[in-house]
């Protein structure tokens, strides 16, 4: 299996203030990889200095090419794609125009498959389909969560990066969406899954990485993260029996 995504020894700091530090992952082509950890913990901003927004130092190399000088632009010209936590539609645009949108670099070069990416879009989201002519402000938490999937699929993404995708979400929304995240690994798009829901994140991960105030503190694939006591106890509510019977 080929590395896709290789980050090496990333830095990011906010003034004087560092967010991350030096941190080291991989994402390899057909795999789920997710990071999980507290809210304040880097997550989002480790996101950023991969797509591309935040200024880092270090080392990002994308399909063996190194991108840290690659405009935003660019590297979703080249597949990779960030669904940010917010989500940042167009509220005031209808669904189909949000939807076409995602597709605006393709667009731009002639790429005559749109038209049928627009249609994979709706056989994968009926409601989208039966919602394309509402405004996307219209629509409820998991509707705009899968516009925003599914707009992020119409840029054709080798790499998709997911911020939070069950943030605001109900408890049978999140398994939707996660059923959703795991049938595009199917389809062979490579996902790297920020999330603080670490039970729904590491079942359908393949390998994760426990990020703490910035830094990895542990990381493996995602069954030994899940049997990991420490991990359980602190981000999955498990107790170790021995812990139970103290006290």
């Amino acid at each position: 299996m080929s590395t896709l995504l290789d980050v090496r020894d990333l830095s990011v700091a906010y003034g004087r203030v560092a967010a991350v530090h030096r941190i080291s992952l991989k994402v390899d082509e057909g795999s789920i990889v997710t990071v999980i950890g507290p809210n304040g913990a880097g997550k989002t901003t480790l996101l950023g200095a991969i797509m591309g927004t935040l200024t880092a130092r270090g080392d990002i190399r994308y399909r063996g090419e190194r991108i840290n000088a690659l405009a935003v632009e660019q590297r979703v010209a080249n597949g990779l794609v960030l669904v940010p936590e917010k989500r940042e539609l167009f509220g005031s645009m209808k669904v189909r125009d949000n939807l076409e949108l995602g597709a605006f670099a393709r667009i731009r070069r002639g790429d005559r498959a749109v038209a049928q990416a627009l249609e994979d879009v709706y056989a994968r989201f009926p409601r989208l389909r039966e919602r394309r002519d509402q405004e996307a402000g219209t629509l409820s938490g998991g509707e705009r969560q899968m516009l925003a999937l599914g707009r992020a699929l119409m840029a054709k993404p080798r790499l998709l990066m997911l911020d939070e995708p069950s943030l605001g979400l109900a408890p049978l929304i999140v398994r939707d969406i996660f059923g959703i995240i795991a049938a595009l690994k199917a389809a062979g798009v490579s996902i790297l899954l920020v999330e603080q829901n670490a039970r729904a994140a590491l079942a359908i991960a393949d390998y994760g990485y426990v990020l703490e105030t910035g830094d990895v503190v542990v990381a493996g694939e995602s069954a030994a993260l899940a049997s990991n006591p420490q991990v359980a106890a602190t981000y999955l509510g498990q107790a170790t029996a021995a812990a139970a019977g103290r006290g």
